[in-house]
């Protein structure tokens, strides 16, 4: 991606998260000073250690619900990529108040650390949850639905906040409605783990993934690297109309989760060809899940010259050759 950004001074909250230290990595590959706020409740110190000693690199251990925390962060940086969340719609249907402080409040006290202390822009990830029940396809960013769990609740009202903010303060905003996305140092093991990474851990172990429901529910699955070059885009944009928008960060394909298996047994078995024997079993299906997602892209493709360069078929080699060196 041939896009000039060097030189300047980012925060990245939640940046020793998955998305987080992948942006920072790619942040300090082009040169910029990276500041990494987090509490480490999810993020994990192993992923920011191969660049935690670099001279452009400076971790603040605070707390995104802590103003104070919030303002030293954001303390002369030029821009704030904020992922710095509690995922999840499981977790956030068995605890929505822990959900809602972080997601919420958390992000609150950030657009306003960030409007005091002049940060020129302030990207932040949003989330397809945010579509609801609507059941139109391909989903467009102006038609969304009522939320389906607390999470969607929190994402969707981070993006009437930042609007706010944008209109009242001149604070500009970009939202990023990530889709399911996956990719290295995506966590295989917790207890919320996204489906991908812990379909790849239970394979390479030889034990059978369970899909909630009969597999037939679809997804835009989206590699880590299309997720990066969004965020490239949204912060070097010079096209005014393009500021103070949402856009759908994706691959553009629904896929749904019976193919997904099917993919992951194929290229897992270039490692063990045992794999291939290893059987699927159904469950029950999953509160709070919207049966079928799938992103229009083109706005980001017309305001931010987004094109997605990784498939899911591409992204999950890519990802299944991380975890198979690093787990």
């Amino acid at each position: 991606m041939e896009v000039e950004l060097s030189k300047k001074k980012i925060l990245v909250t939640g940046g020793a998260g998955f998305i987080g230290s992948n942006l920072s990595e790619e942040l300090l590959n082009r040169e910029n000073f990276v500041v990494c706020l987090d509490n480490f409740s999810t993020g994990k110190r192993e992923n920011i250690s191969s660049f935690i000693d670099n001279p452009n690199y400076k971790l603040i251990e605070g707390d995104i619900r802590n103003l104070d925390d919030c303002f030293l962060a954001t303390k002369d940086v030029d821009y704030v990529l904020h992922q710095a969340a509690l995922g999840s719609v499981p977790r956030s249907i068995k605890d929505p108040i822990t959900t809602n402080d972080v997601n919420v409040s958390g992000f609150l006290n950030m657009l306003v650390a960030a409007r005091d202390n002049n940060v020129k822009r302030f990207i932040y990830a949003a989330s397809s949850s945010t579509y609801g029940d609507s059941e139109s396809l391909p989903k467009v960013e102006d038609v969304i639905g009522k939320p389906l769990s607390p999470y969607a609740v929190t994402k969707y009202v981070n993006e009437l906040y930042a609007d706010v903010f944008s209109k009242t303060y001149g604070l500009e905003t970009i939202g990023l409605r990530y889709f399911n996305v996956f990719g290295r140092r995506q966590d295989a093991n917790g207890a919320y783990s996204a489906v991908i990474p812990k379909f790849i851990n239970l394979l390479m172990k030889g034990e059978c993934p369970v899909i909630n429901g009969d597999g037939s529910y679809s997804r835009d699955f989206t590699y880590i690297d299309n997720v990066i070059q969004a965020n490239i885009l949204s912060l070097v944009s010079q096209n005014k109309e393009s500021i103070n928008q949402v856009y759908n960060v994706a691959f553009g394909e629904r896929n749904t989760l019976n193919d997904l298996v099917g993919y992951l047994k194929e290229y897992l078995s270039d490692f063990d060809t045992n794999i291939l024997k290893v059987k699927v079993k159904y469950g029950g299906k999953r509160e709070g899940d919207i049966p079928h997602s799938h992103a229009d892209i083109q706005k980001a493709k017309d305001s931010l010259n987004y094109n997605p360069a990784f498939s899911l078929q591409e992204g999950l080699r890519k990802s299944i050759k991380w975890y198979w060196e690093n787990i």
